[in-house]
């Protein structure tokens, strides 16, 4: 009978994810339902980037696929997962578990308690020596993958290491094939290097992977990382190398270049794996290869292995021996078939009995799945205990009437306390109220004394204008203010006419106060202008008119009266003035500016003016 539950297989590659649902045939075999390839990029394999985009693309894929099932087994990819064959001392079974957890502290790079860890022994060496498969993973890393299952509403049951379930698939696939084969599986960030015969098997992972051709290509031709990966699948292949002609595309050319220096790279460490099997591992030399993975695919890679090895090179079809769903769009499936190794392994473990059977989960994540499953028998029990608990409701109807009656007693001692935390809450808000006010009284008393800072600073500026000038051109040099022009504060514009100032904003300096601040030089001509405010407008300051105004002034024209020297003199003269009062702390030096028409006085003229406009970084409010 058909069983009809499916079930998932999750690759957690660097390069992309992988998923495939599959089902159990009548004959225990397995079917393949639905299946689906996500690209994750440069992210992928990035520690800081990986999780955020596991947790964007297992959603979007689940949901793109239309996959049923809520359960599956997962693998994480080569780079997070440490694995090594050890061979132990023939000694007594009893002692195998205790010697392999020395092995584990001895060669496991991370503490064993941040460690999930498991192992498989494979057989005996011709000396006696157990051979021994040890694989880890950082507890952490199978946390976070089990937290992105779940958050896309999956339950994962098996973590298994790459070289497990590829071991795993190619014996279910290829068990007809005698003599050695030697299996390349070229990862975006690692890859992996297996060897298989009749009763032997040995792995091992490097670090070299298909990302390195994309990330030294973008190097060389200045590309990002993602357009450098597209060019690489549409336009890229390995390099044939000796008199083969090159591309007429220079980025093609490159790109080939760059993959047959890698796959150079990892050819070496493929022979030094198969001399260390050969002479250490007692095994044979291998008479076949196979290549996987997503880095395979890429255009006479299979050419440049049978160059090297000088033996046969096939393509790894993990659904050799797999049933495959008529609904399954086979053409499609054949563009990531060799992709799929790790994923058809992982489906295995929920079929038959695997010839590496490995767990890398979690003692955390163990203990939460084994309480889930516990759920229904705790509901179970919680209902009997709330059965019980009505059956003598009749009894805790009295404690209640007893425990109202107590509350009414708290009720009556706690309101005085109420009471008096409403008046203090009350006192509370009328002194933030208070304290408001003290605090723009303040504001304003500081403001008082601002007409005085900028006379101030205008006379200094003005002083050091003139000694600035004389020093430079050695000549007599006099500047002083002719006229103060206030601006009208800040209106909305929408509702005035114009917002042109009015005789109301602007008044001419006093002579008397100008010689007070030191801004006329005693004895300096006042220039026939009249002194003190427009008739009428005594003692009022500027007023905004109608509208929304925020009665506050922000700028401040002046017009300035200095000797007539010469038109270079009085140049000079203009712009150091311009630059002094840019330079000064209270005027914003970007809106201060030369403004208006400057008087151009004859030779004969005793002095001339010019007007300057100066914005104030801390508005006036009126």
């Amino acid at each position: 009978m058909l069983k009809t539950k499916t079930f998932l297989g999750i690759d957690f590659g660097a390069g992309s994810l992988k998923i495939a649902e599959f089902a159990v045939t009548p004959q225990e075999g397995l079917r393949l339902l639905r299946f689906g390839v996500k690209p994750l990029g440069l992210a992928g394999s990035q520690d800081a980037a990986r999780e955020g985009a596991l947790k964007k693309a297992l959603p979007e894929l689940l949901a793109e696929g239309g996959f049923l099932a809520k359960e599956g087994n997962l693998t994480a990819p080569g780079f997070q997962v440490f694995s090594k064959f050890v061979k132990l001392p023939p000694v007594d079974t009893s002692k195998v578990t205790q010697i392999i957890q020395y092995e584990a502290q001895q060669n496991v790079p991370f503490p064993l308690a941040e460690t999930a860890w498991d192992y498989q022994i494979l057989g005996s060496a011709p000396g006696g020596e157990l051979e021994v498969l040890l694989v880890a993973i950082k507890s952490e890393t199978v946390e976070k993958l089990f937290s992105i299952g779940e958050g896309a509403g999956l339950k994962m049951s098996i973590v298994d290491s790459s070289i497990g379930a590829l071991a795993n698939s190619f014996r279910y696939n290829y068990a007809d094939q005698e003599g050695c084969s030697l299996l390349i599986d070229i990862g975006a960030k690692t890859s992996n290097v297996l060897l298989f015969e009749a009763n032997k098997y040995y792995a091992r992972s490097v670090n070299v992977g298909a990302n390195a051709i994309t990330q030294e290509f973008a190097a060389e031709a200045k590309l990002r990382f993602d357009d450098a990966e597209k060019f690489k699948v549409a336009e890229g292949f390995v390099s044939l190398g000796g008199a083969y002609e090159e591309p007429d595309d220079p980025k093609q050319a490159a790109v080939s270049k760059v993959a047959r220096n890698v796959l150079t790279r990892l050819h070496l460490q493929v022979n030094q794996t198969i001399q260390f099997y050969r002479t250490q591992q007692g095994g044979s030399a291998p008479v076949r290869v196979f290549l996987c993975g997503g880095g395979s695919i890429m255009p006479y890679a299979s050419q440049f292995f049978q160059e090297k090895l000088n033996l046969p090179v096939d393509f790894l079809n993990p659904f050799r021996n797999v049933e495959i769903d008529p609904a399954v769009d086979v053409a499609e499936l054949e563009k990531y078939a060799q992709c799929f190794g790790e994923v058809v392994g992982l489906g295995l473990r929920n079929v038959v009995q695997c010839p590496v059977e490995l767990n890398l989960i979690p003692k955390a994540s163990l203990s939460r799945q084994e309480f889930n499953s516990k759920k229904p028998y705790l509901l179970a029990a919680a209902f009997v205990l709330t059965a019980g608990v009505f059956a003598t409701g009749w009894y805790y109807s009295k404690v209640a009437d007893a425990r109202s009656y107590g509350v009414s007693q708290i009720k009556q001692k706690v309101d005085p306390f109420d009471q008096a935390k409403t008046k203090l809450e009350a006192e509370d808000a009328r002194l933030k109220r208070e304290l408001e006010e003290a605090t723009q009284m303040s504001d304003w008393l500081q403001q008082r004394t601002q007409w005085a800072d900028i006379l101030v600073e205008l006379r200094r500026i003005l002083k050091q204008t003139e000694d600035s000038v004389h020093n430079k051109d050695s000549v007599p040099v006099g500047v002083w203010i002719d006229t103060l022009l206030s601006t009208e504060p800040t209106v909305n514009v929408a509702e005035e006419e114009s917002s042109a100032p009015t005789a109301r904003s602007m008044y001419m300096m006093d002579p008397v106060l100008a010689r007070r601040y030191g801004l006329i030089p005693r004895g300096a001509p006042d220039g026939g202008a009249p002194g003190g405010p427009p008739p009428g407008e005594e003692g009022r300051g500027p007023k905004p008119k109608g509208g929304n105004s925020t009665n506050e002034l922000s700028v401040v024209k002046v017009t300035f009266r200095a000797v007539n020297l010469n038109e270079t003199a009085n140049n000079d003269l203009i712009y150091e003035l311009e630059r002094q009062v840019k330079e000064s702390p209270l005027f914003d030096p970007r809106e201060t500016s030369l403004s208006g028409n400057m008087d151009r006085a004859d030779a004969a003229a005793t002095t001339f003016t010019f007007p300057l406009n100066l914005k104030l970084k801390r508005p006036i409010k009126l």
